[in-house]
């Protein structure tokens, strides 16, 4: 690997110890935390614009078999899970192209999508939307990412891997993987990354803002991003595609919250906050690395032990990268771990059932909470290499910063690639889609009832449709 493939051009002269440690400043810090990506000569023998347009509808097309090929054991295409089958498809049945539907309190657009996309096909067929659409969103969420983080990392290589981390991500398949209704955290973890970048071209600028409206109207979690477009406003000059990403999420906010203040149900059942502390610990950090190596440390040292000596080395690191006294670094390492620990504690505190639930290989109730501060983590760490990358490279201290970070990761992409979860080991979707088939070839007029519990308000939740919206 040479210089030039690790240290991106237009960037190595403009990244001097001095440029980035002199003004400690509100306004430097804001701005190191909204960097424009260097300007790049296009190579020789470059694509033409749609040869590029093409490349990327080929790596989102590999990257969605690359997650459906996640799933071990039963194929992910033929199972469905919890709110897909309980909610999000009788619904879609029951009442087509009723999107802005409140579920839990708040709206979840791209699951409603999915769910819709779901009812259009034979309901034989019906649980492989899902899946392929899940795995859809998390690999353009992954190539999103690697664009993205472009003013933040200046090697190609390493926004590969940083992209390379949303696929590959060790604990996905315990919930969010393949699955209709938690690609709402793929999004959440691509609009952290649309929040930060000022894209070059309009294409850009309007993929940001789809991201950042898809995010904001399928999650309300992503109300919580409000400080970064603030600044944001503070701060980027004030031309509409510097702004796309915040008109994005500020459109899909309201949406957001207009559903959430008219479905008169609150989300705020607080738990004991000790519980913020016990989930960082063990379900963040622990597994951060490596689900299965996360479970190797336990059986060896105890879970306590292995928390600690897991985050102990990632603190290393993210230290050591403080140590550099890069402010761009430091601004970064600190808005990353900080993102991730307020979504762990405010999810932790107000939906995580606690440390009394149980946890097996293949399951982990609220490893969907974990997923979003875990790739904050690993980008932290991506822009230490990268800062030692443009300090010293190609000095033997730079080789070993990023050689060991691709080592480690590499340590949990593999382990962690294909392993079978309890989600998928139920019964066949077919068998279901069978049993209304049989029913509505008796009862052509008839209804089909779906219950689901109610987790968010106590009691069982009903979606009805009739026989006649079922596709054979």
């Amino acid at each position: 690997m040479s210089a030039p493939q690790v240290r991106a051009r237009g960037q190595a002269g403009s990244d001097s110890p001095a440029a980035h440690t002199a003004d400690w400043s509100l306004r430097a810090i804001l701005a190191d935390l909204f960097p424009a990506p260097a300007d790049e000569p296009a190579p020789r023998g470059v694509l033409p614009r749609w040869g590029l347009v093409l490349l990327q509808v080929a790596l989102v097309a590999v990257g969605a078999l690359v997650m459906l090929a996640r799933i071990g054991g039963r194929p992910a295409w033929e199972a469905v899970y919890a709110e897909d089958p309980g909610i999000y498809l009788p619904w879609a049945l029951g009442h087509p192209w009723h999107l802005l539907e409140s579920y839990a309190g708040y709206l979840q657009l791209v699951p409603r999508l999915i769910g819709q996309v779901a009812a259009l096909v034979p309901i034989r067929d019906a649980s492989v939307p899902f899946a392929v659409g899940g795995a859809l969103v998390a690999a353009g969420c992954a190539l999103f990412t690697y664009h993205a983080s472009a003013g933040q990392v200046s090697s190609r290589w390493l926004r590969a891997v940083l992209g390379l981390s949303v696929l590959l991500l060790p604990v996905a398949q315990l919930e969010i993987a393949d699955t209709g209704l938690n690609a709402i955290w793929y999004l959440l973890a691509a609009l952290f990354w649309a929040a930060l970048w000022r894209p070059r071209s309009r294409s850009g600028a309007v993929v940001a803002a789809v991201v950042a409206f898809a995010a904001a109207a399928s999650t309300s979690l992503a109300l919580l991003f409000v400080p970064f477009f603030v600044a944001r406003a503070i701060t980027v000059p004030r031309r509409v595609r510097e702004h796309a990403a915040t008109i994005g999420w500020a459109a899909g906010s309201v949406l957001q919250l207009a559903v959430v203040l008219s479905s008169h149900q609150s989300r705020f059942l607080p738990h004991n906050p000790y519980h913020a502390v016990l989930f960082y610990l063990h379900d963040v950090l622990l597994p951060a690395l490596g689900w299965h190596l996360s479970w190797h440390l336990r059986d060896a040292i105890g879970l306590t032990a292995g928390s600690v000596l897991v985050g102990g080395l990632i603190a290393i690191a993210l230290l050591a990268g403080l140590a550099l006294k890069d402010r761009r670094c430091t601004v970064f390492v600190v808005t990353a771990v900080g993102t991730g620990l307020v979504l762990a504690g405010f999810t932790s505190v107000l939906a995580w059932g606690g440390a009394a639930l149980p946890i097996t290989v293949g399951t982990e109730h609220g490893a969907r909470y974990s997923t979003v501060p875990i790739l904050l983590l690993i980008a932290a760490l991506v822009v230490v290499a990268d800062t030692c990358a443009r300090r010293w490279w190609p000095r033997p201290r730079a080789v070993v910063a990023v050689t060991v970070l691709a080592a480690v990761l590499a340590v949990g992409w593999v382990t962690d690639f294909r392993y079978p979860v309890a989600r998928v080991t139920g019964s066949d979707w077919v068998l279901t889609a069978d049993q209304w088939l049989s029913y509505c070839q008796h009862k052509p007029a008839g209804t089909i009832t779906v219950t689901f519990p109610n987790y968010w308000g106590g009691g069982t939740l009903h979606n009805s449709f009739s026989c006649s919206s079922l596709r054979g």
